[in-house]
């Protein structure tokens, strides 16, 4: 069978690209102007006009809602969130426990909103398993899953080899730990329902309106400029194309395969009857999912990074990096060895110099941004969305400062990346480590984290 390579996602394959929207038709004044028509951008517009209805709020999108990485990503709707032990570290640890709690109900947060919209995305509630498959990714799941206990996560269960090929049969598995914490969706259902949402309000949304540059109280593009008080920036891993942002977030890629839908007899073999989302503790990373119609949706880091913070036009995705792919489709469940690959795609996500989340509203100029998920921003930017809400609230003078105001990745301040060519061998040369640490591990007996993948994280500033 043939792959279909790029076209965005598979997500739209059966619906569809949509037809964008109108496009600015000239100058114009809001009350809030958010660039970006992603889930922040989409999210931020959503709380703000049912808390406060009278805003009029106008969200600028260069293409269409949900053409990058909220059209693109592997449907983890999950409670991860970068950067907590740095926050831990700077602001203490009831303040971490207290943005991990958040994130916690973040999840519910989303399915609760998408069944109050009446958005059907396709999700199912299975929790997140992440597997190890050798000593050294066992002696790290089970520290991740203390240090997660020790954040508060008491309802999170581990689990011997046994116990997770119960849930889902990876071939290798060691060992897991579960979290109840978690949800499968449909990445694109998601994003084009929420936009039908935040219209019906009465937001306005106009695509194929690139934003070239963002001023104090102006957005401004090739036809025309939105004045507002306050301008959002959520554009997450398309942030470098703005006039002076082409070091502040790197636009990591990461690329997904999806199978054709498998039959019983294969799920048979591999169980997954939970559907849960399924990840692993190697250094370069798999995430995967059961969808709706029975397929595997399977992702992982390609070629990292472009030169120059460049992103792709439509997801194309080399050969190799779907053959890397497939290959760990393969060694998780055998039994799908013989499946097609229907459609593989790229996306970008925003990665900050110290890989951690952020959410900011500059009171003297009435600049705002949210972003930086390091890929966990299907939950995130819900979180960071009902933030930016609360922030601009308090700013306006219509509210006051909240639990979610005092979150320790307000305000948090990140220094720029290298110049190019130091982004670009710095970043390579890191995946090419976590690489051949993974393939070391793999065939050796150490519990011990391989020294390559360590020397990584250092220099990553990781941890």
């Amino acid at each position: 069978m043939t792959t279909v390579n790029g076209g965005i996602s598979f997500w739209y394959a059966k619906s569809g690209l949509p037809v964008p929207r109108e496009p600015l038709p000239g100058d114009t004044t809001a009350d809030v102007c958010i660039v970006g028509g992603g889930y922040t951008g989409l999210w931020t517009a959503y709380y703000l006009k049912k808390t406060v209805p009278f805003l009029r709020i106008v969200v600028l999108e260069q293409r269409f809602c949900g053409y990058g990485a909220s059209g693109r990503n592997g449907g983890w709707l999950y409670n991860g969130i970068a950067g907590r032990d740095r926050y831990a570290a700077l602001h203490g640890r009831d303040s971490a426990i207290a943005l991990q709690r958040a994130m916690n109900d973040t999840v519910d947060e989303v399915i609760r909103a998408a069944a109050e919209e009446g958005i059907d995305a396709d999700i199912h509630k299975g929790g997140v398993l992440e597997v190890a498959h050798s000593p050294a990714q066992l002696a790290r799941l089970r520290a991740f899953h203390e240090a997660e206990v020790a954040f508060g996560e008491k309802d999170r269960l581990l689990l011997g080899a046994a116990e997770s090929a119960r849930r889902v049969r990876v071939a290798g598995t060691a060992g897991g730990t579960w979290t109840p914490h978690g949800a499968r969706v449909h990445p694109a259902k998601l994003v084009q329902g929420l936009a039908r949402a935040v219209e019906a309000l009465g937001v306005v949304i106009h695509e194929s309106t690139p934003v070239t540059e963002i001023r104090p109280k102006h957005a401004l593009t090739p036809y025309g400029s939105v004045r507002a008080p306050y301008v959002l920036r959520c554009t997450e891993g398309f942030t470098a194309a703005l006039k002076g942002h082409k070091r502040s977030w790197l636009p990591m890629n990461s690329s997904m395969i999806v199978t054709e839908p498998l039959p019983a007899e294969v799920w048979d073999t591999i169980g997954w009857e939970g559907r849960e989302t399924l990840g692993d503790m190697a250094h370069a990373y798999m995430y995967a999912q059961r969808t709706a119609d029975d397929r595997i949706a399977l992702g992982g880091r390609g070629v990292p990074y472009r030169f120059g913070s460049r992103t792709d036009n439509d997801g194309r995705t080399r050969p190799e990096t779907v053959e890397a792919l497939r290959e760990i489709l393969v060694r998780f469940f055998p039994a799908a060895g013989r499946a097609g690959i229907d459609h593989a795609w790229s996306g970008v996500l925003g990665v900050p110099r110290d890989w951690c989340a952020t959410v900011e509203l500059d009171r003297s100029t009435g600049l705002g941004w949210a972003g930086g998920y390091v890929g966990s921003g299907v939950a995130t930017a819900n979180l960071a969305a009902r933030t930016l809400r609360d922030l601009v609230q308090l700013d306006s003078g219509q509210g006051h400062g909240t639990e979610l105001t005092g979150l320790p990745w307000v305000h948090h301040r990140v220094r720029r990346w290298e110049p190019e060519p130091l982004r670009w061998i710095g970043v390579h040369g890191l995946y090419a480590a976590y690489r051949a640490a993974d393939r070391r591990e793999q065939s050796g007996r150490s519990a011990a984290t391989d020294g390559l993948a360590r020397a990584a994280d250092r220099i990553a500033g990781r941890h």
